[in-house]
């Protein structure tokens, strides 16, 4: 049974707690704070692993290797210009999209697993 809490949109954009909604899920870019400032609850169990990053990484090269594809069939750019371009626009997008999809997953293990009782 799924428990309620803050709205899953809420938890990945403002990086809050996935019970209250209120305080902050992170301590720090990507540590989790070992509990929520406004309602106790206790982050330290919720650990997501390498998820997010896969989940980030899976779609970010095939996007990568289409573009720089596509940019290659239309401008026929110098080489120098894609070992610019891809590794900054790689970096870029995994690192504004790796917390909140972190946070995401956070609010699903919150909301679909027994964490606290798991930690007994």
């Amino acid at each position: 049974m799924p428990k309620s809490g803050a709205p899953i949109l809420l938890v990945a954009l403002k990086g809050r707690c996935p019970r209250c909604g209120i305080g902050p899920l992170f301590d720090g870019y990507l540590r989790v704070a070992p509990a929520c400032g406004h309602c106790g609850l206790k982050l330290v169990g919720h650990d997501t692993g390498d998820g997010p990053a896969f989940f980030i990484m899976m779609p970010l090269c095939i996007l990568t290797a289409v573009s720089a594809l596509l940019l290659e069939l239309k401008v026929e750019p110098p080489l120098w210009v894609h070992m610019v371009v891809w590794p900054l626009f790689i970096a870029a997008v995994a690192g504004f999209t790796l917390r909140p999809v972190k946070a995401i997953m956070i609010a699903l293990q919150y909301r679909y697993r027994d964490v606290e009782r798991e930690e007994k």
